[in-house]
């Protein structure tokens, strides 16, 4: 950065964002994006400005027009790659690595681009973007294709998708076949036998489920498992027993928050120490704790065991639990830090939102059947855990709750929703339940609209932490959601503001984020969204569902936020029968991804039985 800390470049941006009757405030977010050169770039092609984020394709038509003047067309070929590329991020960020062709080319026939396909075909020669063909299963019920048909063209689907998720995506399936390889099960039929020391724990394993894991693991460098919140004690016990063989074994959660509950299922496994057990602190319990880690951590370096000389991750096994929140290029990132020989084990919820990034991860993995799967038989207790399991087949059922376990509370508009969700996180689940505020999340389906989270936290600070709001709407104190990167969330409180920026105390850690980045990174935190509530639990949750929700909703978004409360779960319900209908008849919103079909191309199917 140059003096004042203006980032190179955006003085001259600045000019031509004037010219272009554009906001001078982006300029700095242009010189980020398009380089040192963005002024001269914008010069040459002004719709470059939809590569900056929160730019729309209206904006970017207006700012090429005032620049262009009457040479400017809806046609012109550069506006037609600009709208390729802003529609293929767009769809990222709904989850999609790819898009099939025809998807693709009806969004640019949307966008009054005249000749979509010559578009489209512009795009794959200048390389703008990725031509994949992905072969299509057989319809169900179909008969096996005769020997004499066996020449015929079977057939595909094309996706088109940007070099940035093609290559992560790709990458990850040559990982996952690497680990896939490494411990190939013997053949003819036989099962694999694992050496004495892993059939000892697996014989002490707390389970028969944590020794199917064992067991299973034992042969192959790639597994899935899957199971509610109590099957968490299972790779758990894995790693355990695993490190007491003498292995570096560590288990990765999503969150800070599942890191703590790791390390606690980790101190109460057999074969942690005797300075571990049921009451132990899983911050006083060291070597339960050195293995509980975040993702995020862990690839930063911040956690567990390092790098080798090499680059590779200093391990023999790693769990990562809440598997369905990885998104492709994180799973890349995790899966090519892994050296040659360990062995990964992909471990969740099936039933739970997909990651907030693109990509299906864990849903791709258990699809495509090249790994062996163990699937948990160890059900969720309580009347919480018996709700979201009979949601999780589809089914919304009124379950006996004697200690207020679960509670609804029905309200007819929206207002009522925020009145009725200040009053229950404020009086009524302190008073009924004894949790406190602190300890209440609020979960509600969207940002925007008048039950969202920002209305929701603007009235629960109102009332749990009134203030003016003196640093950038904050005031210490404040409960706040922190955005470090796309699609993680870390929960804080607000501890103090000056010249660096707003001081946070995240989990114990103390984090600064500068003045420029707090309205970009930082929200309140009463009230979150589903996908910002993945992976972390409280003992008690508040789930609004108001009625301008209802299109949104579907079984795998009212599973997450239902699952999120440890003691108490109160519904403040104004959906009326878009609830019940979410949960029999939407699972979930498609993505578009080519893991699957990756996998299927790479890895033989994995032995069942």
């Amino acid at each position: 950065m140059d003096r004042g800390g203006e980032i190179p470049g955006s003085g001259d941006v600045r000019e031509v964002l004037v010219a272009g009757g554009a906001p001078e405030t982006l300029a700095g977010k242009v010189a980020e994006t398009l380089g040192e050169h963005a002024a001269e770039a914008l010069r040459e092609d002004p719709w470059q400005l939809l590569a900056v984020p929160g730019v729309r394709p209206d904006q970017a038509d207006g700012f090429a027009r005032s620049l262009l003047g009457p040479a400017c067309e809806p046609g012109d070929e550069r506006r037609a790659l600009a709208l390729t590329g802003w529609l293929l991020e767009r769809a990222a960020l709904e989850g999609h690595t790819a898009l099939e062709s025809s998807a693709l080319r009806d969004a640019l026939a949307k966008a009054s681009v005249p000749d979509p396909d010559e578009a489209l075909r512009t795009a794959i020669a200048e390389g703008a973007v990725l031509v994949f063909q992905d072969a299509l299963d057989a319809p169900a019920g179909a008969r096996p294709r005769a020997a004499e048909d066996e020449d015929a063209e079977q057939p595909v689907r094309v996706l088109l998708g940007l070099d940035r998720y093609a290559l992560a995506e790709e990458s990850l399936a040559d990982g996952l076949a690497r680990l896939a390889s490494t411990f190939a099960p013997v053949q003819d039929g036989e099962a694999p036998v694992g050496d004495a020391e892993w059939e000892g724990a697996a014989a002490a394993a707390p389970s028969a489920s944590a020794a199917e894991l064992i067991r299973t693991v034992a042969a192959h460098g790639l597994v899935s498992h899957s199971g509610g919140e109590a099957a968490r004690a299972e790779p758990a016990a894995l790693v355990a027993a695993a490190r007491a063989m003498g292995l570096r074994a560590y288990a990765a959660a999503h969150t800070e928050d599942g890191r703590r509950r790791l390390a606690a299922a980790l101190s109460e496994a057999p074969g942690t120490g005797p300075e571990a057990g049921p009451e132990a602190d899983p911050d006083e319990a060291p070597e339960a704790a050195s293995a509980a880690v975040t993702v995020a951590g862990l690839l930063a370096g911040a956690e567990g065991p390092g790098r080798d000389e090499e680059g590779a991750l200093a391990l023999d096994l790693l769990a990562v639990l809440d598997a369905p929140q990885l998104d492709v290029e994180t799973a890349a990132m995790l899966v090519e830090s892994l050296p040659d020989g360990a062995r990964l084990v992909l471990s969740g919820d099936p039933g739970v939102l997909w990651s907030a990034g693109p990509g299906r991860v864990f849903a791709d993995l258990v699809a495509a059947r090249r790994c062996p799967q163990v699937v948990s038989r160890t059900p969720d207790p309580g009347p919480i855990g018996e709700l979201v399991s009979g949601i999780g087949i589809g089914e919304l059922s009124q379950v006996e709750a004697p200690g207020k376990e679960v509670v609804i509370v029905p309200v007819r508009d929206a207002g009522e929703a925020v009145h009725r969700t200040v009053q229950l996180v404020a009086d009524s689940v302190p008073r009924a339940i004894g949790v406190p505020p602190e300890q209440t999340q609020v979960i509600t389906p969207g940002h925007g609209g008048a039950a969202g989270t920002r209305a929701l936290n603007a009235a629960l600070k109102d009332r749990l932490n009134p203030g003016p709001g003196r640093f950038g709407g904050f005031d210490p104190g404040d409960r706040v959601a922190y955005t470090p990167a796309p699609g993680r969330t870390v929960q804080g409180t607000v501890v103090s503001a000056d010249a660096e920026g707003l001081r946070l105390d995240c989990a114990g850690t103390p984090v600064v984020v500068v003045r420029e980045e707090v309205g970009e990174l930082v929200r309140h935190g009463w009230a979150l969204t589903a996908h910002q509530a993945a992976g972390a639990r409280w003992p008690a949750a508040v789930v609004v569902l108001p009625g301008d929700a209802a299109a949104g909703l579907t079984r795998a978004w009212v599973y997450t936020a239902f699952g999120r409360g440890e003691r108490h779960l109160s519904v403040v319900h104004g959906a009326d029968a878009a609830l019940p209908r979410a949960v029999a008849e939407i699972p979930f919103k498609d993505r578009t991804t080519r893991l699957r079909a990756l996998l299927q191309a790479q890895v033989p199917p994995a032995p069942t039985g």
